[in-house]
């Protein structure tokens, strides 16, 4: 049974009536100032897990934060919700620094938020003492770990709370480690006895898809058209692409921007703020567009190439549907990422003198990450079983491959022949000259090298070109067909593939499923039932104005959980409002009576 004080600071702050099991225990570790490792994937309810404690307990916990803006949203949100909250970070002017000091000073707030550079500065672990803090939450600690996706330095020296202040106690918190990290994790911050808890990875209100990339530019728009005025992330692997698409998907009337680490920070930031404030939709970043962004409603994450690594595939997948409602993920994948990516990760640990296990290891995710997107079984069952966790349903309901939109080529066995055989005819020569000639492209180089002689020219020009493309790199994938390293890869036959030349060994080509468009999984349909789709665009205008005259991101009033709540009820009372999913005390009072006279206005219009 849960404690009734603990319920009590739930309702009063978030408007929830219960606690998942996880958070429960979480909790009540925290109340015991017991050391825990808790892991629960993004939309999971890991920032309640520390929240909660020192509300309840009246006391000052700090949470250690490796990003300004990440504290800024979580602050922000907090306050929001009535809840006595801070930070101090560079980003903050003088007087806004006093603000903070003197109210701890006054024991104003019960939670502190920090980067690890600032906790371990002695005049603030001095104040530490005095101020007889001594629990302490680890956010995104799988920044702690060698092994894990987003490795800091500066977490390593955590574990020096330990000795500074006695009887410390620490709860490090992630969305993603794998065993290896968790281990890892306890390790490096010397966790005493550690209460461990590992909630669910797999997010069933996610759909997967992987497609072969062809066009970027036409498929990223053709997935974007599918959550118009929706907010959405796309990734890419370089600085230039982020730049190109973002322009070509703008020119085609998106609202779109592009982000990475090459920008001016002032440029940076805005974009962000933007993205927040929903004068954006679309955001086409590199990776350093990362843990700051707290959008709870993003409804599409699409990549343009391949994630080093399933823990960076699920962290960046994870900024969708953080509201608990249908988002869809996208992966455009070639083979050709492999090399690349393989290729950067050696030019850097050159260029940093790196010792060759950690190059080893940065390709050992890749590898997984490679065969996530070339497999063809279920993609939450996969992303289940990476983790560690057994995954008992049989069919999701929400992948491109239980959807039934990928499908074995008929004729495998033969096209794969086709392609070997092509390979063998023009040797020394890479993916894209091989796709010419099975395509029969008039190109120089064709002409040059008269490969438009070779038996093979034009064996697959029925077939799309980026088809061809895609089933040349599955060929790679599967082994079947080598691909040399270095700055012009050729391809080269191997055993494999003269067993498939001589009918010794058959081939499974995949290919995407000609439809209309893809299957809705149940989640999208079920998350609308009984919604009135024009109210919700009415309050979402209500929201964002809100929201701007109060200088707070559009989801910190409310999320479109709440939002598609409340134009499924249309409450008109204070009391039928309170009812409604995510509202708290603060909130009922504080925005309950505009949102109910819009409601109210609505209905009688309507």
């Amino acid at each position: 049974m849960p404690d009734p004080a603990v319920l009590d600071v739930v309702r009063r702050y978030w408007g929830f009536e219960q606690l998942r099991p996880m958070q429960e225990a979480a909790i009540a570790a925290g109340l015991a100032h017991r050391d825990a490792l808790v892991v629960l994937p993004t939309g999971g309810g890991k920032s309640l897990c520390y929240q909660v404690p020192p509300a309840v307990a009246g006391r000052i916990d700090v949470v250690i934060s490796p990003l300004i803006a990440l504290m800024k949203d979580q602050v922000d949100g907090l306050r929001e919700n009535g809840y006595p909250a801070a930070a101090l970070h560079s980003g903050l002017e003088l007087d806004e620094m006093r603000e903070v000091e003197q109210g701890l000073a006054d024991d104003r707030y019960r939670l502190l938020f920090v980067a690890p550079e600032r906790l371990l500065a002695p005049r603030f672990l001095t104040w530490l003492e005095r101020a007889g803090v001594r629990d302490f939450a680890v956010d995104e600690a799988h920044c702690i770990s060698h092994w894990g996706h987003d490795f800091r330095p500066e977490y390593r020296q955590l574990a020096e709370l330990k000795t500074r202040i006695p009887g410390a106690s620490l709860r490090a918190f992630t969305a993603t480690a794998t065993e290896r990290v968790r281990e890892d994790i306890a390790t490096q911050l010397q966790l005493a006895d550690p209460l461990l808890l590992v909630g669910t990875f797999d997010r069933p209100n996610l759909t997967y898809r992987v497609v072969p990339r062809g066009d970027t530019a036409r498929q990223t728009l053709q997935v974007l058209r599918r959550h118009a005025d929706e907010a959405a992330i796309v990734y890419c692997l370089s600085r230039r692409e982020t730049e190109s698409l973002a322009a070509q998907l703008a020119a085609q009337g998106l609202r779109a921007a592009h982000y990475h680490a090459g920008m001016d920070s002032g440029l940076r930031r805005r974009t962000q703020e933007a993205f927040a404030e929903e004068k954006l939709d679309v955001v086409v970043a590199t990776v350093a567009f990362g843990m700051g962004i707290d959008r709870s409603d993003v409804r599409c994450v699409l990549h343009t190439g391949l994630p080093k690594s399933i823990e960076h595939y699920q962290q960046e997948t994870g900024r969708s549907g953080r509201d608990g409602l249908e988002a869809e993920c996208v992966l455009l994948y070639s083979g050709a990422d492999v090399v690349r990516i393989e290729r950067l990760m050696e030019r850097s640990a050159a260029e940093a003198g790196a010792a060759g296990d950690g190059l080893e290891a940065g390709k050992q995710l890749l590898r997984h990450m490679q065969r996530f997107a070339s497999g063809l079984a279920c993609r939450h069952k996969t992303l289940s079983e990476y983790f560690g966790q057994a995954y008992d349903r049989d069919n999701c309901g929400a992948c491109d491959v239980c959807l039934g939109e990928v499908e074995g080529a008929s004729d495998g066995t033969v096209t794969a022949q086709k392609i070997l055989s092509a390979v063998a005819r023009a040797e020394g020569v890479g993916v894209t000259h091989i796709v010419d000639i099975l395509v029969g492209a008039d190109t120089e180089r064709i002409r040059a090298r008269r490969h438009a002689q070779l038996t093979t020219y034009g064996l697959l020009k029925h077939l799309q070109r980026g088809g061809v493309t895609a089933m040349v790199h599955q060929l790679v994938d599967q082994h079947l067909l080598e691909r040399s390293s270095g700055d012009r890869p050729v391809l080269r036959l191997n055993a494999a593939s003269w067993e498939v030349l001589r009918g010794q060994r058959p081939a499974q080509l995949v290919q995407p499923k000609l439809a209309a468009a893809p299957s809705l999984p149940r989640a999208a349909t079920e998350s609308w039932e009984g919604v009135d789709r024009d109210l919700f665009d009415h309050l979402r205008g209500l929201r964002r104005a809100l929201a701007e005259a109060r200088g707070v991101p559009p989801y910190i009033v409310f999320n479109d959980a709440t939002l598609r709540d409340l134009a499924r009820r249309r409450p008109t009372t204070l009391d039928a409002f309170a009812s409604v999913y995510g509202v708290g005390e603060r909130k009922l009072q504080d925005l309950g009576p505009t949102f109910i006279e819009h409601i109210r206005q609505w209905c009688e219009s309507h």
